[in-house]
C-alpha cells in the first residue's frame, strides 16, 4: 500500500508528526508494508515556523517539496493543485492523507478525488460555522471529498451526520494533536523559561527581568480580523499593555503577519518600550508547549493552542467570536472562552478567568493513540 501525505503548514506539522511514526511502527509488526511518501506545499516558507518546526518533532525531510510559498488562497490552492497532480500521476498511490485545515488541504482534496484517488481527512468534522473563513471552505472541501473521516470528538461526528455524512464513513478516533502532545511533553519539561527568552529574543538590546517565572502570560495573534485592522489591532494592544503587563510578565511568540502589522501601525516601538513584555520570534513547538505548561493565563486566536490549554489545565482567552473546536470551551469542561476582539469583552472576561480554577481535562479519545487507530483502520479498510 502507498500513502501520500499532504502538508503545507505549521498546524499539519504536529498532526503528521505521529502519524508517520505510526506508520513505522506499523511496518515493523506487519507482513504488509506501507509505502509513506510525505508531500510538503510549502505553504510557509519562513524557516522558523517550518524548518525548525521538522527538527523539533523528528520529521523526516519532505520527499517531495512543491515550493508554493505565498500568494493569495485562490493562488495557493491553485497552484498546490497543478504541482500535485503530477506527484500524483507519477506515483500512483492507493491513499492521499490530508490533515487539519489549511489550503494544502482543500487542493489534496480535489486533486486527489479528480484522480480517483482514496482520500483521507484527519480532523474531520471541525466546523466553527464562519463561512468567510478560508479554513471553514477548506474543512467543507475535504470533508465531502474524503472515503474516510477521522473525528477528534464527538461534536465533529455529529456535525458531519448533520450534513447528511454516512455514518461508516465517519471514524472516531480521538485528536491527533494530542499525540504529540504527550510524546513530547517530557522534552518540553525539561527547558528553561529563561533559557527560551534568551534564545528567542527580537531585540538584544530589550533589557527585561523574568524576578518569578511562574508568573506570565503567553500572547499569540496571527489572525487578519486581529491584526489587519488598526482600530481592532491597536485597543487590544494597549490591553495588553496597560492591563495584562500590570499583572503578569507578557511573553509574546510573534508572528510575522502581526509584526508587519506592528511596524505598519507604528506600534512596535510602543510595545518594545514595556518593560513587561518580551518580545519573542516564532518559537520551536517544545518551547512554546513549555511556555503553555507554567503560565498564568493564555491570549491567543490559535485553535491548536486552545486544545493544548484544555490538556494541560491552562486558562485560555480566544480572541475570536467563533471556534471550530467548541470542545476546548468552558461550557464543554475544556480551558477556553471566547472573547472575540472586543476589548471590553476581553477585560471582562480577563479578570473573570483569574478568579476561577482551571483544572486539566482529557476528552474522549485524547490518549496519545490516535495516530495508531488512524493507520489501524487504512491498513484495515
Amino acid at each position: 500500500m502507498k500513502i501520500i501525505s499532504l502538508i503545507g503548514a505549521r498546524p499539519n506539522f504536529m498532526k503528521i508528526a505521529p502519524f508517520i511514526r505510526a506508520i513505522k511502527n506499523h511496518n515493523k509488526k506487519s507482513d504488509e508494508k506501507i509505502e509513506h511518501i510525505l508531500v510538503h506545499t510549502g505553504q510557509h516558507y519562513d524557516i522558523r515556523m517550518s524548518q525548525q518546526f521538522f527538527k523539533d518533532l523528528n520529521i523526516p525531510p519532505a520527499d517531495i517539496h512543491l515550493e508554493i510559498g505565498s500568494g493569495t488562497h485562490a493562488e495557493q490552492v491553485g497552484n498546490t493543485m497543478i504541482e500535485f497532480e503530477k506527484v500524483i500521476k507519477k506515483e500512483k498511490p492507493d491513499w492521499i492523507v490530508v490533515v487539519g485545515d489549511v489550503n494544502a488541504i482543500c487542493a489534496g482534496s480535489i486533486t486527489a478525488k479528480k484522480e480517483h484517488i482514496k482520500l483521507a481527512h484527519i480532523e474531520a468534522g471541525l466546523r466553527s460555522g464562519d463561512i468567510t473563513m478560508p479554513e471553514e471552505i477548506n474543512r467543507l472541501v475535504a470533508d465531502r471529498l474524503s472515503d474516510i473521516l477521522f473525528t477528534p470528538d464527538r461534536i465533529s461526528d455529529k456535525n458531519l451526520l448533520k450534513e447528511g455524512v454516512p455514518k461508516e464513513r465517519i471514524k472516531f478516533v480521538g485528536n491527533i494533536m494530542i499525540d504529540t502532545l504527550e510524546n513530547e511533553r517530557e522534552k518540553a519539561s525539561a527547558l528553561e523559561i529563561r533559557n527560551i527568552i534568551k534564545k528567542n529574543l527580537i531585540d538584544e538590546n530589550h533589557s527585561f527581568t523574568v524576578p518569578n517565572i511562574n508568573k506570565f502570560a503567553i500572547v499569540t495573534l496571527h489572525r487578519p480580523s486581529n491584526v489587519d485592522h488598526k482600530e481592532i489591532f491597536i485597543p487590544i494592544i494597549d490591553f495588553l499593555l496597560n492591563d495584562v503587563a500590570s499583572d503578569f510578565h507578557i511573553i509574546w511568540a510573534i508572528h510575522p503577519r502581526a509584526f508587519k502589522q506592528l511596524e505598519k501601525f507604528e506600534l512596535l516601538e510602543k510595545v518594545k518600550s514595556c518593560s513587561n513584555l518580551i518580545l519573542l520570534h516564532p518559537i520551536g513547538y517544545h518551547e512554546l508547549l513549555k511556555l503553555n505548561m507554567d503560565a498564568k493565563i493564555v491570549l491567543t486566536d490559535s485553535g491548536g493552542l486552545q486544545e493544548e490549554c484544555t490538556v494541560l489545565g491552562t486558562p485560555c482567552l480566544t480572541l475570536r467570536w467563533n471556534t471550530e473546536r467548541p470542545i476546548t470551551l468552558r461550557e464543554h469542561g475544556g480551558a477556553s472562552v471566547l472573547v472575540g476582539n472586543n476589548v471590553e469583552k476581553i477585560r471582562q472576561e480577563y479578570k473573570d478567568t483569574l478568579s476561577k480554577n482551571t483544572i486539566p481535562l482529557s476528552p474522549e479519545l485524547w490518549d496519545g493513540k490516535t495516530a495508531e487507530r488512524i493507520v489501524k483502520i487504512i491498513a484495515e479498510y
